[in-house]
């Protein structure tokens, strides 16, 4: 399995495979156009309430994982999709985050 983690304002590449966002809000400020995104799988996203209380402070984020990963267990369809994707091809988890290491996508990608 290859999976890949990207900041959604990146550019696009060839090298990203299926790119899939993993944020429960659309990016700020980028069209659909310029995202070219493969999928949207907001629902495997944090919960409002988890990303309201975390407020990407690297002070939670142990908390964070934590309460994620619990979350992320009510998803197992979506990533079966993720991984079934992943075993064809590269995956490319998108998020908006500018924190690079203190995001979902990085706990997701742990998880898969």
């Amino acid at each position: 399995m290859s999976i890949k983690l990207k900041r959604v304002y990146e550019r696009p590449e060839p090298a990203d495979g299926t790119r899939i966002l993993v944020d429960r809000l659309w990016p700020r400020g980028l069209s659909k156009a310029k995202a070219k995104l493969d999928l949207w799988l907001k629902e495997i996203a944090p919960s409002t309430e988890l990303r309201k209380w975390f407020g990407h402070d690297p002070n939670k984020w142990r908390g964070f994982r934590q309460r994620y990963e619990s979350e992320l267990k009510r998803h197992g369809e979506q990533i079966a999709l993720i991984k079934s994707k992943a075993r064809s091809g590269i995956v490319t988890l998108l998020y908006a985050a500018r924190d690079q290491e203190h995001n979902e996508a990085v706990v997701l990608k742990e998880l898969l």
